[in-house]
């Protein structure tokens, strides 16, 4: 095992605007055998979040910024090659923070690692996407700020996006007539013939304002924005009286190299007696097994469909981020590197 070579990617520089492939470079380095406690995993599939793009930046949000020099962190899937830890053994399926890299040196223990067995019957597909933090952002963001009831319009930006589609699927179960804005005939028309969406709005090639006003006369109870700006926007102009709109995120503005800009007409917010809240999903860490547990029923059921976007290749992982950015990806980004 100390024989073999660990390729990795590692941060070079911090983008000012758009993200590019020349923002990473590939750097290798030795494998060290797992000391006790840890394990070491060799990483099949990495997956890719809008949010990562706030982890490259100069000031970052949320999250710490991945460092120059530094491994790109991400969620990812592996499989126990080596183990000095109790509770883990050779060829348990693991999903944890590995980041872009062949191998990951781990300490289960460690809170921060986000460390997970597969159950079987899962796939690894499954288990990073809707039943991983894509699932549970979908499923909070929209039960517990959005609360749905039965017969809400509600209108999803980046419907065909990993959250998007699944915050729009559970609108679907509660009762509700859903709306999702997709860009191009493909992932619109996988939002009505696959996810069961009542209607899809193509923003390339249609008005997104107009359009909502003739599919929700009464206007919109719920928009869950994942783009922000004009369609953002778009959404606040069709809101309906005491609607709320739930901001999980902006990803038109993340490339922008500044602040992305304000909605312009905000003031419908007290026209409409309406809401605008964000969200962020560790704060309901504690309702995460049973959101689970519900999510899987539905994928069991068959009333929660997911899609997966799934690139080849470890020389394309870089390749694979820009992905997101240019609205290629339908469903959840993955790369399987092994």
């Amino acid at each position: 095992m100390t024989n073999l070579t660990n390729h990795q990617w590692v941060l070079a520089s911090r983008p000012t605007a758009a993200v590019t492939v020349d923002n990473f470079a590939a750097a290798e380095t030795a494998i060290s055998e797992p000391a006790s406690g840890q394990i070491l995993i060799k990483v099949t599939h990495l997956s890719f979040d809008p949010s990562m793009r706030g982890q490259i930046a100069e000031n970052p949000g949320y999250a710490a910024a991945v460092p120059i020099g530094g491994v790109m962190r991400s969620m990812a899937a592996g499989e126990v090659v080596a183990s000095r830890h109790p509770d883990f053994r050779n060829g348990d399926r693991v999903t944890g923070m590995f980041g872009w890299q062949e191998y990951a040196l781990a300490e289960p223990d460690e809170e921060a690692l986000q460390l997970k067995k597969i159950p079987n019957g899962v796939t690894v597909e499954m288990a990073l996407s809707v039943l991983n933090f894509t699932g549970l952002t979908a499923y909070f963001g929209m039960l517990s700020v959005g609360q749905p009831k039965p017969g809400d319009v509600v209108a999803v930006s980046g419907a065909a996006g990993a959250t998007g589609s699944i915050a729009g699927q559970i609108a679907k179960i509660k009762g509700c007539q859903v709306i999702g804005i997709a860009g191009g005939a493909e992932k619109c028309g996988w939002l009505t013939g696959v996810a069961g969406f009542d209607a899809a709005i193509d923003y390339k090639n249609e008005r997104v304002g107009r359009r909502l006003r003739a599919l929700a006369t009464n206007g919109i109870n719920i928009f869950y924005d994942n783009v922000g700006g004009e369609i953002l926007e778009a959404g606040l102009s069709n809101v309906a009286v005491g609607g709320r709109i739930v901001l999980c995120g902006a990803i038109s503005g993340y490339n922008s190299g500044g602040l992305p800009p304000a909605p312009r007409n905000y003031m419908a917010l007290i026209w409409k007696s309406a809401t605008m809240a964000g969200f962020m999903m560790n704060h309901f860490s504690e309702h995460y097994a049973e959101a689970g547990n519900q999510l899987a029923e539905w994928v069991r059921g068959g009333k929660l469909k997911f899609a997966v976007d799934m690139q080849e290749g470890f020389e394309s992982v870089p390749a694979t981020l820009l992905r997101l950015f240019e609205g290629r990806n339908l469903g959840k980004q993955l790369c399987r590197i092994a």
